[in-house]
C-alpha cells in the first residue's frame, strides 16, 4: 500500500510533464489575440505591469513552455493553490497556450 501511494504523486507529475511537453510544442502557435482577450482576468490579481503584489507573482515576461507548464500543473492539480487550480481548470490548451504567448511578449516594467 505505502509503495502505491508514493507512486501516485510520481505518476500524477509525469503525466503533467507529457500533458506540458506535448502544449509546450503548440504554445509558439497560440494566438495572441485571444491570448489579449483572456488576460483581463488574469491581470485581475497578476499586475500587468510585471510588478510582484504581495504573495502574486508577476506572469509578464515569462517564457511560453514555463507559463504552460505552470497552467498546466495547476489544471492537473499538481501545484497546489485552488483559485489557480479552478482558473486552469476552465481553460483549454488551446487558450492556455493563447495566454503563454500573449504574456511571453509582454515587457514587465521597472
Amino acid at each position: 500500500m505505502k509503495s502505491t501511494l508514493f507512486a501516485l504523486p510520481v505518476l500524477m507529475a509525469f503525466c503533467a510533464a507529457s500533458v506540458a511537453q506535448t502544449v509546450a510544442a503548440s504554445a509558439r502557435k497560440g494566438d495572441r489575440e485571444l491570448g489579449q482577450y483572456l488576460a483581463s482576468e488574469c491581470v485581475s490579481c497578476h499586475q500587468a505591469s510585471g510588478r510582484q503584489s504581495g504573495g502574486v507573482p508577476s506572469i509578464t515576461g515569462w517564457p511560453d513552455e514555463q507559463f504552460v507548464a505552470v497552467m498546466l500543473s495547476y489544471k492537473n492539480k499538481v501545484r497546489d493553490n485552488q483559485v489557480m487550480q479552478t482558473i486552469a481548470a476552465r481553460l483549454s490548451d488551446e487558450e492556455i497556450a493563447a495566454l503563454a504567448v500573449y504574456f511571453a511578449e509582454q515587457n514587465p516594467q521597472k
